[in-house]
């Protein structure tokens, strides 16, 4: 079996993608070959690749290309988790299914339309500058039909407050194309931007333990990797600063499902990062998102609020400016059987299997 490698900047890791049609469709015989895969590239030198894609052309008619995540945990080569999706992951699977002949080859213009199996999101990627090894997208992700606010609620309500070690802190969690907490910064003692991007395990600690408090809330295993969680407050320029939690620490910036989420999130009325956008006036349109890794930009449109109980309700959330590397292709032993006899033959050839 071929596996392929792409890095979708300001991810905390390239993205490890393989052909789903070429694996088993149940849960435990697929994780126990994934198991053998991450053993084989952890004794190559990969073993901080924690994100995996498995990927195939779509049946559906709507659609290019099947998707699911697979979030690979540091806690072993065998513990995975497969509950959320990964933004950046999608990019990375576009760029090496065009790559490998799954999908055309990419070129200004080009719209791939993927279909997320882990949450059913519908994702646009549009191709913007295309080189040899690398693309950049303007990525959006779009609602079948619109979705209300309540929806994207679930604890039912804009603020939740937890209790976590020995303290009750008031967080916001909503899902949309991941399950976020955010929690407002100076409500941890962290009083601005300067502090927030500077601050070190301590911080980690604690936004760890309000994480698994909100795993508890949602009967979701605390071990996992959701929900995510990011520390928000605004920013010195305006705009929205955030520091995000990732597998296994620091987020190098904030994952593009988390600025979709929190786009989303901008927009219901009472949450954590509404009242923040507020405290600038940004909080309709454009929202600026600043980290200590730089910048980025995500629109979320909305319906306006209607009758008595209608608030509105999410259509789209575009993030623009995504550069995807691809970084190659190779021969995975353990997963030899698996290969297209085809593609075998050329390997044993080629003196590559």
């Amino acid at each position: 079996m071929i596996g392929h490698l792409a890095y979708a900047a300001d991810a905390p890791c390239p993205t490890f993608v393989l052909d789903a049609g070429r694996l088993p469709r149940e849960d435990e015989p697929l994780l126990a070959r994934l198991a053998q895969a991450r053993e084989y590239l952890a004794s190559a030198g990969g073993a901080h690749v924690l994100k995996i894609a498995l990927i195939e052309p779509s049946a559906h008619p709507m659609f290019d290309l099947d998707y699911r995540f697979v979030q690979a945990l540091p806690s072993g080569p065998d513990r995975f988790d497969l509950r959320g999706s990964c933004g950046h992951s999608v990019l990375a699977a576009v760029l090496a299914a065009s790559r490998s002949g799954m999908l055309p080859r990419l070129v200004p213009g080009a719209r791939v339309r993927v279909r997320v199996r882990n949450n059913g999101d519908s994702v646009v990627c549009e191709a913007g500058q295309v080189e040899r090894d690398s693309a950049g997208f303007t990525v959006t992700f779009v609602q079948p039909s619109p979705v209300p606010f309540a929806d994207l609620l679930p604890a039912g309500r804009p603020r939740t407050v937890l209790a976590t070690g020995g303290e009750c802190v008031e967080v916001s969690l909503v899902a949309s194309a991941n399950t976020y907490a955010f929690v407002d910064a100076r409500t941890l003692g962290v009083p601005d931007q300067a502090a927030l991007f500077h601050a070190g395990g301590e911080l980690l600690e604690r936004l760890e333990s309000i994480r698994g408090a909100a795993a508890d809330l949602l009967g979701w295993p605390r071990g996992g990797a959701f929900p995510k969680i990011a520390a928000v407050l605004p920013g010195v320029d305006g705009g929205i600063a955030a520091r995000a939690v990732t597998v296994p620490g620091w987020h190098p910036s904030i994952a593009l499902t988390g600025a979709v989420c929190l786009g989303s999130a901008v927009r219901i009325p009472g949450t954590v990062p509404w009242r923040i956008a507020r405290e600038h006036g940004t909080a309709d349109g454009l929202v600026d998102i600043t980290t200590a890794g730089g910048r980025t930009a995500v629109s979320a449109v909305t319906t306006a609020a209607g009758a008595p109980g209608d608030e509105g309700a999410l259509l789209w959330a575009t993030v623009a400016h995504k550069h995807v590397t691809f970084q190659g292709s190779f021969a995975l032993p353990p997963l030899g059987h698996l290969q297209f006899e085809e593609v075998a033959q050329c390997l044993a050839l080629s003196g590559a299997a």
